[in-house]
């Protein structure tokens, strides 16, 4: 935050970083067993997901929202797991939508189910969705999916996203000798829905998938890869906090756009605003974190609104996360799984 004027009515870490982004995952259960993130061998038939009632009910999501509106969170975002599992989603999405200091709402997912629900949502609130593609080609779509789940799946739900008046984004996980010769297929084929793409450095969240450093392709990389075919121009960051470095392309007058996060080789733990709230109640300052803030427990003791505003502000003042700067100097802990937590 150096250098930069400080937001109205937010509420600061130690490292002087705005609370602004609260990811919420509603659900630990996904459709998927993509390998950065829930591997087959690990989550399988009898993996022990959360049981229902340690998960928060949509009224006490509802409850901690607000609470987070009076403490600066002005950017929702829906994870999960996959979110579009959770039943009636589309009723917590008209509760977050009827707060009147929301700036906007969006979801994660993988798309899978997004064509039978894209229009309930969109009329709820949902303003925007970020898709998970990970390679346009269906053999290696399938491979990467862990469950043979067909691409053509995924861009009916993005068709039908784009037909309903959702923004759609890409992202991608580039994992290096896996698909990283899909970063110019996905680029043709987001550019030729008008849609934006992310390429995402493959990260060691989580324990179980095996991250290894030799298989991360450096940010630069890819646009050294697309360089060498388009014509890219950098653009300005368009908010406080952007995670992407993003590029436009010479010539092309549709706005489309190309990102890259650099969670590994270049970290932006300086201007991270985000908070997430796991599926059973717990508070987290980072992705890569080894532990959550127990919420729950004071939300069904009976706390009110001041008292869970005063218990969260202390929670995101005394943050002072930095794991992805840590990395390179050696640090290992353990984590919460991606899937736990959402993205």
């Amino acid at each position: 935050m150096s250098g930069t004027t400080k937001t109205p009515n937010a509420t600061y870490d130690s490292r002087q970083r705005p609370l602004r982004d609260l990811r919420i995952s509603v659900t630990d259960r996904c459709n998927f067993r993509c390998r950065y993130c829930m591997p087959v061998e690990v989550f399988g038939r009898d993996y022990q997901f959360l049981p229902r009632e340690e998960i928060l009910r949509y009224g006490e999501i509802t409850q901690i929202v607000q609470v987070m509106v009076g403490l600066g969170v002005r950017k929702i975002r829906l994870t999960g797991g996959e979110p579009l599992l959770r039943r009636d989603l589309d009723q917590l999405i008209a509760s977050i939508a009827e707060m009147e200091d929301i700036e906007d709402i969006a979801m994660t997912t993988n798309a899978a189910l997004l064509a039978d629900k894209a229009e309930v949502m969109q009329k709820a609130g949902l303003q925007r969705v970020t898709v998970s593609l990970d390679a346009i080609d269906p053999a290696i779509f399938k491979s990467m999916n862990g469950v043979g789940a067909e691409v053509s799946k995924v861009q009916g739900g993005i068709e039908k996203a784009l037909e309903c008046g959702l923004g759609v984004k890409i992202n991608t996980v580039v994992k290096y000798g896996t698909n990283d010769q899909e970063i110019e297929p996905l680029v043709d084929y987001a550019q030729s829905i008008g849609v934006p793409v992310r390429f995402i450095e493959y990260m060691d969240t989580g324990n179980v998938n095996q991250w290894k450093l030799d298989e991360v392709l450096a940010s630069r990389e890819i646009i050294k890869r697309l360089r060498e075919s388009r014509n890219l121009i950098p653009l300005e960051e368009s908010q406080p906090g952007e995670t992407s470095r993003r590029y436009g392309i010479k010539g092309d007058s549709s706005g489309f756009e190309v990102g890259v996060i650099s969670s590994v080789s270049q970290p932006f733990c300086s201007s991270c605003n985000r908070i997430r709230l796991s599926a059973n109640g717990e508070l987290h300052t980072c992705l890569f974190t080894g532990a959550g803030h127990d919420i729950k427990t004071a939300l069904r003791g009976g706390a009110n609104q001041t008292t869970l505003q005063s218990l969260i502000a202390a929670i995101w003042s005394s943050r002072a996360d930095r794991y992805s700067e840590q990395r390179s100097e050696g640090l290992v802990y353990t984590k919460k799984e991606m899937s736990y937590l959402g993205g």
